[in-house]
């Protein structure tokens, strides 16, 4: 696996949805690139900051934009 597919993956590896060989796979990756690991923090610390926003401070405008942006977005 190479770092491109780490990318394109992180979010299914978060959501524990990659089957077995893929995570065995993505974490062997991991051991050896600080780089792909450095990545995954970023996006775990950046899923927890976003993650405690609560729904009222963010303005109605922005949650819809937000939506439109990623609603066609895959790994």
């Amino acid at each position: 696996m190479d770092c491109n597919e780490i990318v394109e993956l992180v979010t299914a590896y978060l959501d524990e949805s990659l089957d077995l060989d893929t995570r065995a796979r993505f974490d062997e990756h991991l051991l050896d690139c600080d780089g792909c690991d450095n990545y995954l923090q970023q996006f775990r610390s950046t899923i927890g900051t976003v993650g405690r926003i609560p729904d009222d401070e963010i303005a109605p405008e922005f949650r819809t934009r937000l939506l439109d942006a990623f609603k066609d977005w895959r790994v």
